[in-house]
């Protein structure tokens, strides 16, 4: 092991404090870790796989520009139509320029669209089905629009941090189900031609210190990996979105191993264009470029959102004086070109920017984005986003309420509602249109308490068509029911519960933003108000509407709380959602893309973000010295006992696992290493067959339902388990299926740091089926 590491500032080299990692955590070879080396030159996007017909016309047409209608392809202005950034059009070539906007849950700062479930949301639902249709119908309408390139799907954060502002955005901190999930996201999103851009490449666990601060001088945090841990965690999903044809990546705010994400030509030209044969264009993050040469040779594409101080006349410049070569940017170029062509843009869309505000004294285009057909997808998706943890004495669903009586601040609809500021800017005093609606005050500041939580705050925030509260949906069943709703949202010291109410729901939530981490997870204000309706109500059933993990020992126990639901960020059916749930019409199918620890000592250093400290005050470093072990992960390393266990969730019927089966695949190709050629997301062969896994599931209850089972495997080398397959299924009382598990290399390889390249290993591999990643029945073994 390494006694010191030593890592790269301007003008300077440090040497950063002893590392004592244990060996099964952080791998011998810690070359990368702190200190990023050099990959160059940038790789030529080659137009392998079914790219080939894009990039020979994308080649033609960039072969007719001049050097400056190359460079403002590679750069934002700001246009007529209020996008997130604007690309210029080249009108004699019919090139209309492009729109890129935000966000990952549906189309930001416009009229006649969704507000639909968030990531969080996505991942909850453990549906593969649902996440492909929900990225259709997004899409769609961000191409009704005029908007080419959706900024999303995000998969980085992954999570590491419990606190972390964005983990909504994304699916899960698991990387096998965030890159499924993200993988039919980005099939679907590109099948109706709108480009996904996924995001946010790489290691962006924490909003604390994400970009440097000009006031203090403090730089970005940088997230320090070690190579292993790199590809077997972090770099996962994203493989997953390559391997599904994403036309675009953002680079990151953050520092990777010391070296700014959007100038890190270890992770763009390395990982990315040459390792996982990426043909799309990388994009900066919003104001996420602090070099121009650097960042043009480490295999920036695209600087976003205009007037880059670093690019545009200076690029043309750096290719004059020989700073950059022009090869350089006619890829740039040409990878731009390629995913307008690819996505068949050229010929089938709409003009840029159509259905989006004008920044000038025209009125708002009335261009209508959504479509009747999408309802049952954004409901649907916004029921299998909620998750039942408790159902005490069956206490739901709801059987013929006479009266229900309803508190918290969550479960009504807006006090006000604004259009917000488009071009959303973190710590500014421009903000989102959802986050417009809500006020922050002291140690109150990580719930919205002034409405229902549709979705989290910041450039992934969406636009409601309509918002269902609780409040909404409650009084409309109780019109339809003939049952009486009794309700107060804030539930003052003088506020008493009618001991006649059947049932007390208490609707409050757990709020975060990007540009912030939250400040905990938990918080009084909201665990005193529940309690307060508990000790006065003997059937309490506690709606979560969460946007980040939140802990529940404070109250869970008491006798009087009958049910826990976490509702995530559901979108805009919300309330119709939860009352669906409550009482019966829908059948709880969610299951956590998380673990609920007992306390935040259970996610140690991985509960808070890392600050700045001692020599480092200036240059704030994030050690990922866990490793892969976050999570369900961790928990199971270290024997610690999880509140509720990742993949868990319960249901209004019973499901029993029975029969497994597992073997290798006829004529497998098991040797050590894959040699295939690179395609979009890594060696072909990485994605053979090597194994296959059946079970039988049964639904030994009384009402339909769906289950989602779950596949763990323990490689040898690595942690207890790892998921590494899931089906959802719905089966009627008594029915039983057998789901079938397919095994590729890539699954069952661990990253070999001296080969760089997945190695197989020999020797046994345990296989286990089962309903979350704690109720596994049953195991069976691999030999290879």
């Amino acid at each position: 092991m390494k006694s010191a590491l030593a890592f790269a500032l301007p003008g300077c080299v440090y040497l950063a404090a002893q590392q004592v990692v244990a060996q099964d955590i952080i791998s011998e070879d810690t070359a990368f870790y702190g200190h990023s080396p050099p990959v160059y030159p940038s790789p030529n996007g080659a137009g392998v796989g079914n790219w080939k017909d894009a990039y020979a016309k994308a080649a033609d047409f960039v072969s007719q520009l001049t050097l400056e209608e190359k460079v403002n392809l590679t750069g934002g202005f700001s246009g007529d139509n209020i996008c997130s950034g604007n690309i210029y059009p080249i009108p004699r070539l019919n090139f209309p320029g492009l729109c890129l906007s935000d966000g990952p849950s549906g189309l930001r700062s416009t009229n006649f669209v969704s507000s639909w479930p968030a990531g969080f949301s996505v991942g909850a639902s453990w549906n593969r089905n649902l996440t492909h249709q929900r990225g259709v119908g997004m899409a769609a309408e961000f191409k009704a629009k005029g908007v080419q390139v959706a900024l999303g799907p995000v998969v980085g954060p992954l999570g590491r941090v419990a606190t972390g502002g964005r983990n909504w955005e994304g699916y899960s901190n698991d990387p096998y189900l965030a890159g499924v999930l993200a993988y039919d996201t980005v099939q679907g999103m590109q099948s109706v031609g709108v480009t996904a851009s996924t995001k946010h490449f790489i290691a962006n666990e924490q909003e604390t210190n994400r970009n440097p601060n000009s006031s203090n001088g403090i730089s970005a945090v940088s997230s320090n990996i070690d190579d292993k841990t790199m590809h077997e965690l972090y770099l996962w999903p994203f493989q997953d979105a390559v391997k599904a044809g994403t036309g675009s990546i953002m680079c990151s705010y953050n520092r990777i191993n010391n070296s700014y994400g959007c100038a890190n030509s270890k992770t763009q030209n390395g990982l990315l264009k040459t390792e996982l044969g990426f043909q799309g264009f990388v994009v900066s993050d919003w104001g996420a470029q602090h070099a121009g040469v650097a960042t043009a040779l480490a295999g920036l594409d695209m600087v976003m959102p205009s007037a880059s101080p670093f690019w545009g006349d200076n690029l043309t410049e750096a290719v004059n004086n020989g700073s950059v070569p022009e090869s350089r940017v006619d890829d740039m170029a040409t990878r731009v070109i390629a995913s307008w062509f690819q996505f068949k843009q050229d010929t089938d869309f709409p003009p840029t920017g159509a259905g989006m505000p004008s920044n000038l004294a025209a009125p708002h285009q009335r261009v209508i984005g959504t479509n009747p057909s999408n309802k049952n997808i954004l409901l649907q998706g916004a029921i299998e986003g909620h998750v039942l943890l408790k159902n005490a004495n069956n206490a739901l669903p709801l059987e013929s309420p006479k009266l229900i009586s309803l508190f918290g601040y969550s479960a009504k609809g807006f006090d006000r509602y604004t259009q917000g500021v488009p071009g959303w800017n973190a710590g500014s005093e421009s903000v989102s249109p959802v986050e417009a609606a809500f006020t922050y005050t002291g140690p109150r500041s990580q719930i919205a308490p002034n409405g229902t939580l549709l979705t989290g705050g910041g450039s992934g925030a969406n636009q409601p068509a309509y918002l269902s509260s609780s409040f909404e949906a409650l009084s409309q069943r109780a019109y339809d029911d003939d049952t009486h709703l009794w309700w107060d949202f804030h539930f003052g010291n003088d506020s008493a519960v009618d001991q006649s109410s059947d049932a007390c729901i208490v609707d409050v939530n757990a709020y975060a933003t990007e540009g912030a981490d939250r400040p905990g997870l938990r918080d009084d204000f909201t665990d005193d108000l529940i309690l307060k309706v508990a000790r006065q109500c003997n059937n309490t059933v506690v709606v979560f509407h969460n946007a980040g993990v939140r802990l529940v020992d404070q109250f869970i126990d008491h006798p009087n709380i009958t049910a826990l639901i976490f509702a995530h960020v559901p979108g805009q059916d919300s309330g119709r959602a939860l009352v669906s749930l409550l009482y019966g019409d829908s059948n709880p199918s969610g299951k956590l893309p998380y673990s609920v620890p007992c306390n935040e000592s259970d996610f140690g250093v991985l509960a808070d973000a890392s600050l700045p400290e001692g020599i480092y005050s200036k240059f704030p470093q994030s050690d990922f010295s866990e490793g892969v072990y976050i999570d369900y992960r961790d928990f199971d390393r270290q024997n610690i006992t999880p509140r509720y266990e990742f993949g868990f969730g319960l249901s209004y019927t019973t499901f029993s696992f029975s029969n497994i089966q597992s073997s290798i695949v006829e004529g497998a190709e098991t040797t050590a290493y894959p040699s295939g050629p690179v395609v979009e997301g890594g060696r072909a062969d990485l994605w053979d067959n090597v194994a296959q896994v059946s079970a039988t599931i049964t639904n030994t209850g009384s009402v339909e339902g769906a289950e989602v089972a779950q596949l763990y495997v323990g490689i040898p080398t690595g942690p207890v388990r790892q998921l590494r397959g899931f089906e959802k299924i719905t089966l009627s009382p008594g029915q039983s299926a057998t789901v079938d598990f397919d095994l590729t290399r890539r699954d069952l390889s661990i990253w070999d740091t001296t080969s760089q390249e997945w190695l197989l290993q020999k020797g046994q591999y345990s296989i286990y089926v089962g309903s979350s990643s704690r109720d596994l029945p049953l195991t069976s073994s691999l030999a290879i």
